[in-house]
This record gives structure tokens, sequence and C-alpha cells, in this order.
């Protein structure tokens, strides 16, 4: 057990290491006195690094043992507890078997392509090669594609699972700042219909054909798709959508979190989306008030009536669209900043973390330390990274206050310190970026899926995180900012 283990019984300590050091100084002289007989001219350099080597040893466990200062502690931990991997990925990056991805900068080392000679970390497809990680990536939904059932994925033998379902290792979804101009300023709502729909596939699995049609014999919708198409096609999208109200965001299955452009585009238009389509479309709202949901057709009477509601009362209309002005809610703006790392980094950074993982098994990082005792009380070291990141900072708790604030403000203060720069920074529209300040939004286990971390994971209770820590020696966490 390390010396730094327990300061109990410090008087014995104390005379254990006047032994020690009685011990070893008189074995450092013997060493010198047969260095004395060699080539002093050659040697000397070796007696002076054997002799400050030993002293300086000396002394400095000396300090720790008989010192319950909390840094002491903390350098201790940090040095035993940061065993280095056998893989430096900045060096011997991941490599992915599939076409060229056209991204900025990763966190880890990060390539695609084909290399001669070198097996890949992962292939796009079904690959028979051992060590090398089937990936499957699809956006079309599962009720359309069975085969991009999580499940199924996994019983066919893919090890990472990309799509648009948050529960996949890596998810793809629609959404980014980059892609839509998602605050882009409100236009005036000049079209006599209430509502523009763009829908083309008339042979969808769901109701959303049947939606249509009852919904139009409520409310005066403009059709610019083959079904029941009364505009002409040929318009930008967007741009038409900005004249509009409201805008039919009906995708063509009802599938958790399969949620597409349709959306999206509406929000960039400024119009309320009437959705048919994900049941947990409200996980995707940028606000309480900003949707209209048809679960089925019974709902159909109810939503034309608000349509109409808020046609006709200004006030009430903008209250949907407030958002647009002061920004969306905090659960909007983490989900959409996923997307600030391209999803083939993210693939890069969910590989290389398996991979260390895995080596994390071994008896080598079973014999760390992860916790020392001071004169305060236990400390407890451990690791935290920003999401879409993959080198992890240290941190350290303390017995007497292992909360959840705790840990979310260790983790603050870590970042502070670091004057970091959140990762969705130069993504997000400059009008939500906010100031300098870091928020902690969420912070989850390492290894979680995007959907236990961003709604269904909490620490319900302290003494969930503490069981936790002690239950995982040097816990990985990962930490939301918005």
């Amino acid at each position: 057990m390390s010396r730094l283990a327990s300061y109990s019984g410090g008087g014995i300590k104390r005379r254990w290491t006047s032994i020690v050091f009685i011990f070893t100084s008189v074995f450092v002289v013997a060493e010198i006195l047969f260095l004395g007989r060699l080539d002093m001219s050659k040697n000397a350099d070796l007696v002076k690094q054997w002799t400050t080597f030993y002293f300086k040893s000396i002394s400095s466990n000396s300090a720790i043992t008989e010192a319950g200062d909390d840094q002491e502690c903390m350098d201790y931990l940090e040095k035993a507890d940061g065993l280095s991997y056998s893989r430096d990925f900045a060096s011997d990056y991941i490599l992915v078997d599939g076409p060229d991805e056209d991204w900025s900068t990763c966190s880890v080392g990060c390539r695609f392509g084909h290399m001669s000679g070198r097996k890949p970390d992962a292939k796009f497809g079904f690959s028979f090669e051992e060590d090398t990680s089937s990936v499957l990536r699809s956006m079309e939904s599962a009720q359309y594609y069975s085969e991009n059932s999580i499940d199924l994925a996994r019983g066919r033998g893919y090890k990472v699972v990309m799509t648009t379902s948050l529960s996949s290792d890596v998810p793809v979804g629609y959404f980014s700042w980059a892609e839509y101009d998602i605050m882009a300023p409100v236009m005036p709502k000049t079209e006599e219909a209430l509502a523009a729909a763009f829908i083309s596939n008339c042979g969808a699995r769901n109701f959303r054909l049947q939606a249509l049609n009852k919904l139009g014999r409520l409310v005066k919708i403009d059709s610019y798709g083959t079904c029941n198409r009364n505009r002409h096609g040929d318009v930008d999208k967007v741009e038409a959508l900005k004249r509009y109200k409201f805008s039919l965001a009906f995708e063509n299955s009802n599938d958790e979190d399969y949620v597409t452009e349709k959306f999206f585009q509406s929000l960039v238009a400024g119009c309320v989306p009437i959705v048919i389509g994900a049941p947990n479309i409200q996980d995707f709202a940028p606000s309480n008030a900003s949707i209209l949901h048809i679960r089925n057709l019974d709902d159909i009477d109810s939503v034309a009536e608000t349509m109409k509601h808020l046609a006709s009362n200004p006030d009430a209309f903008n209250q949907t669209i407030r958002w647009k002005y002061e920004g969306p809610s905090d659960s909007f703006k983490a989900l959409v900043d996923m997307a600030a790392v391209h999803s083939s980094c993210r693939l890069c950074i969910h590989l290389a973390t398996e991979i260390n993982k895995k080596e994390e098994s071994s008896s080598r990082f079973h014999n760390r330390p992860c916790k020392c005792k001071t004169v305060l009380g236990t400390l407890y070291h451990l690791y935290v990274r920003e999401r879409g990141r993959f080198k992890l900072e240290s941190i350290f708790l303390r017995s007497s206050d292992m909360t959840i604030k705790a840990l979310e403000s260790s983790a603050l203060s870590k970042f502070k310190s670091l004057n970091h720069l959140p990762i969705w920074k130069t993504e997000r529209p400059e009008s939500i970026r906010g100031g300098d300040e870091l928020k902690v939004y969420r912070i989850y286990p390492v290894g979680m899926t995007q959907r236990q971390a961003l709604y269904t994971f909490r620490f319900n209770t302290d003494n969930d995180l503490q069981r936790y820590i002690e239950k995982n020696p040097c816990a990985k966490f990962e930490v939301i900012f918005v």
C-alpha cells in the first residue's frame, strides 16, 4: 500500500522514515566509495546523478509522508494515476477505412481512407478483420430500413452504430448550427394561407398523407410538393417558408430521434412547425411552446383550432417564436452543439476511448491508487473532459464533500483555470454565444449515449455519485457546457 494511503500513526511513520533515511544514506555512501575506485574522470557525472537522485527521493518522500497537504496529495495522485497508454494517438492515429471526410480539426489523431500495410481500426460496412470494428452509418429511419435498428445492427455484428438515434454510439443527426441559420431574423408573414407543405413522397408508411388531406379541409394550406400540389414547386423552400406562419414538417416515419431538415428549415424560416414524426419531438424543440405535434389523426381538429387561434392573435403567435429573439433553451443548444464536432471526428474519439478502456482492464491500471488521505480526509482523483474532446483533465473531490454540486464546481474551476473555450463557441450564431462565463449543463460518466447524457441519466442523490466513484476508481466524466 502507498505510503500516502494513510496518515494515521504519524510517530511510527516518522521513526520508520528515519531508519529508511539512515539505511539509504549508508547504501549511497557505499556506492560512492565503490565508484571512487573506478576512473573518476569518466564516472563523476554518474556519481553525481546517483547521489542527487537518492537524497532528493529521500527528502521528497519524507516530506510527503509527514505532510497532510492537499497539493502534495494531488501531485502524488496525478503522477501515480497518470499512467501512459501503450498507444499515442497523436502519432499512431485512428485509421478508418472509408471515404475521405471533410473536417478541419479533431482532438484525437484521425484519418480516413485506405493505407497499404496498415490495418484500420474501423471500417464502414462489415469487416471480417480481427480488431477492425465494423461501422454502420445511416441517416435513414429504422422504420423504413430495419437494418438501422441498433439491436439488429448489433446482432449482425456491427460494433459501432452511427444513426440519427441519440442512443447510437455516434449520432449523425440532421441538426447543425453550420448547416442551418436557425437564428435568422423573422420575416413578415405575408401569405394568405396559414401553412406551407413540401411533401413529395405520397406513399409514406405513416399517416402523413391522410393528415395532409384532413388538415387541408380545416385550414388553408399551400402545397408545393407533388402530394396535393396547388402551388408551383420550383421555389427556394426556406425563402418560401419565411412568408408563412406555419410549416408542415411531416416526416415519412414516426421513429424516435428521426428529425430531418423539414423541421430545422421551419425553425430557420421562423415558422411554427406542425410535426408528424418522432414521438419525442419535444426534445428537439427550441422552447416549450414552439411546435405543434400531431400524434395521430384524432389530434388534427385541435391542432387546426390552435393554428387559427395563433394566426388571429399576434401576441399569442409571437410567444411561439419568442425564442427567435431571446434565444433557444439550454436543452436545444446542448443538442445542436453536439454537431459542432464532425461525426467523423466523434467516431475517432469513440474508437480511441474504447481502445484505452480495453487497456484499462489490465492489472497495471488496476493498481492505481486513485485516492489518498490527508489530514482533512480522503481526496479522490477523477478525470473530466468536454464532450467532443478526447483529452482528460484531473479534478479532485474530498470525501467530506462528495456531492453533485461539488463535482460540477470542480469541473468548472478546472476548465476556468485553463481559460477553456467551449468547443461550440465559434459554431453557434453570435447572438447566442454568450460571454466568457462557462456554464455546466450536464456532467455524466464517459461512455454514455447522448440520449442518456441529455435526457435520461442523472445522479439522483449525492450518495449515488459517491457509490459510483467508489465503484469506479479514477472515474472519468464528460461535461456539456452551454
